[in-house]
Order: C-alpha cells, then structure tokens, then sequence
C-alpha cells in the first residue's frame, strides 16, 4: 500500500480508502439494509490487513446499517488500525440539538467511543446557509471537538465551485473535505479548482465517485476500443485511479466495493499508485478520452442559465445535462434515476407547455421546448 499526507496531521493516509455505501447485499440491491455480514466483513478487514486505513461510511448508507456493519468490522483490534469517517444527514437536522442526537446515535453503532473525521453530509449552499449556518452546527461541531467525540472535522459536497469557496473559507475548524471528482469533473462541482483551493487552505482531500459510479469503468465500445489501443495496458477503471493518484492534491480516493474481487483489484492498483506517475502520453490518452466523450454530448447547451427562470419553473440547463448524460455515457438508467428521484416534480421537463418564451434569451440558439419534448421521451 502507498501512502500519502493528509493535510497538515501528522498521520499518513492510503491511497486506497474504502467506501461502505455499496458492501454486499443478500438480496442483490444496491445500498440494501440487507447487507452480507460475513462477506461484508471479510472485506473491510482483507483491506485493512493489506494496508488500508481510512473508511467512509455515513448515517443513510444501507438505510442505516452500514455504520452497524462497520462497527462489527473493526473488532478484535481492527479499531486501532483505521481512521474512520461518518457523516452528520444535515438535511434531517431540524435544529442545534440534532448535531448531537445524530452523532451519540452513530457513535453506538460503529461501537467507539469517537470518529476520528466527522462531515456535515452532502453540503451546497442552501444547506450551508439554511443549516449549518441558521443552527449554528459548527459551534456544536466545536464542542464535540473539545470533549473528543470526534477527532476532526469536514465535510462533503455537492455544489458549484462558488458554493465550494465560501464553505472552505466559512470556517477555520475544516480539517479535510470529500469532494466528487474524475477525469470527467474537472470542470463540474468543485472540480480542479476547488481540489487546489483545498489544498492551499491545507485541507486534506478526499476523492468520492473517481469511476462516476462505475459508469468509467465500463466505457461505451468505441472510448474503451480507444483505451486498448495505447501501448501501456491496463483497465478503464485503472486509468481512471491512476490518474486521481498522479496528483498530489489528491489524499485519499474512496472505492465503494461490493466483492472481494473488486477489494483485490483496487489493492493492486493502490499499491502501483504514485504522484507524478504518469508520462505525458499517459495524461495526454485521459485529455483524449474525455475529449471523446464529451463529443457525445448531442445538446451544446453551456448552462448559461440565460434561458432561466421559467415561467413553469422548468430547470431547462438540468434537463438538458441529464440527456447529454445519460448519451455521453450510454447509460439512460442512471439519467432516468436522476430524472425521477434527484429532481424536483416542478424542475422536470413534463412540465414545459412549449411557450417558447426561452428561445429568444439562448446564446446557443436552441429550440429548448423540443428538446424539452426529446428529454421526456427519452427520461419519463
């Protein structure tokens, strides 16, 4: 296993972390509370026992069970070797005192008496105002610093770049922050900026979603044809951890794995990991194939936002991003799941009556209502 710095702590981090959203499940769905306790088990302590020593887990993860199953994990000594990380769900928090109802509730399931890094859960900016900020959960946070039963303070997010910058500089207690970033998210959410903004403000960096949910693991036929034909060989998901672990931004990169076999194959790709590893052919193949997928993009909308506000409410730049995903990465199942469960019912583009009002204010000149229509078809 390679290790890496993790901020200013005097502690090194692996390379290779392991994220208990997507532990084996008897009954074969994903983030079950069904969870394969034995399987589940084996895996984390096969990780730890080859060098693993930072988990993730959070308080929704498996409906509420993988914390359990963690705390299960790290008996007989296994404790003492990691560094764990959970999540307060913000978005459940009604007040100051649901800091510390969340936190006591989850400190029983992972059966320890601290967490060595604890996040204010999937963090924007109207959370960050509406929340963290109205309750003032970061001067609970503090206290829970203070009397040790966390170690270290963060957050995840999932927000634009400026959400990003005032939530690093809106506090001095962050310790580290745990941000969705790829080849194919230098540009979107935090994205590269905010992974160097991070580190300047010496925060460690976590990496969550380096394979976008698997989808870069499994390129559509005509980008992973363009993979196998570089010299140097090695899978899609490789060259995507490969090229996360090339940076010395990078802390730590989470992997969600659901069988052992995956366990493996991350552990091997950890250890052949370095800063600086890969040759200018090797980063110029990555501009490539990005540069291929975003050619599948089929609507050259810029979210300019020019278009918005609808007068139906419709977030036109959100439905068009969800049907250039779902043919930039062949993959309508997962754009239909955003579609439907991630969107708001008055967002969706069901709701365009063809008024046409959008049309004039588009810098790309599109013909919005129909591919409002086109966006329907495909995602409702």
């Amino acid at each position: 296993m390679q290790y890496r710095d993790f901020g200013t702590l005097d502690w090194k981090a692996s390379a290779l972390g392991f994220g208990c959203m997507r532990l084996p499940t008897l009954d074969g769905k994903l983030n079950s509370a069904n969870i394969d306790e034995p399987e589940a088990i084996r895996m984390i302590r096969h990780a730890i026992d080859n060098g693993v020593n930072y988990l993730d887990t959070a308080y929704p993860y498996h409906e509420g069970q993988s914390e359990v199953v963690v705390g299960k994990a790290l008996k007989d000594g296994y404790r003492e070797r990691v560094k764990i990380a959970t999540k307060l769900p913000v978005w459940l928090v009604k007040g100051p005192d649901d800091f510390d109802k969340y936190l006591d509730e989850q400190l029983k399931k992972l059966e320890t008496d601290h967490v060595d890094f604890y996040l204010l859960h999937a963090l924007n900016q109207s959370v960050w105002r509406d929340v963290v900020l109205k309750y003032d959960l970061l001067a609970k946070a503090e206290a829970a610093l203070a009397d040790g039963r966390i170690r270290h303070l963060g957050f995840s997010f999932h927000g634009d770049y400026s959400a990003f910058y005032e939530i690093v500089n809106g506090s001095d207690l962050w310790s580290m922050c745990q941000i969705q970033y790829s080849y194919m998210d230098t540009d979107n959410q935090a994205g590269t900026r905010g992974l160097h903004l991070a580190t300047h403000k010496n925060l460690a960096v976590v990496i969550m979603e380096p394979l976008l949910g698997g989808r870069l693991a499994d390129p559509p036929p005509d980008i992973r044809a363009f993979i196998e034909e570089f010299p140097i060989e090695r899978t899609p998901a490789e060259w995507a951890l490969q090229w996360l672990w090339d940076q010395p931004d990078v802390s730590v990169v989470l992997s969600g794995m659901s069988t052992m076999l995956q366990v493996e194959q991350n552990l091997a790709f950890a250890e052949d990991s370095r800063i600086g590893y890969f040759s200018p052919a090797e980063s110029e193949l990555i501009t490539e194939v990005r540069e291929k997928y975003m050619a599948r993009t089929i609507v050259p909308c810029t979210r300019c936002g020019y278009c918005l506000p609808c007068p139906n409410g419709v977030d036109i730049p959100g439905n068009l991003e969800l049907f250039n995903y779902s043919h930039k990465y062949n993959d309508a199942v997962s754009a239909r799941f955003r579609f439907k469960v991630l969107m708001n019912d008055s967002q969706r583009s069901t709701n365009c009556t063809s008024c046409g009002s959008c049309e004039p204010l588009c810098p790309q000149k599109l013909e919005i209502p129909k591919w409002m229509t086109k966006v329907s078809v495909l995602l409702s």
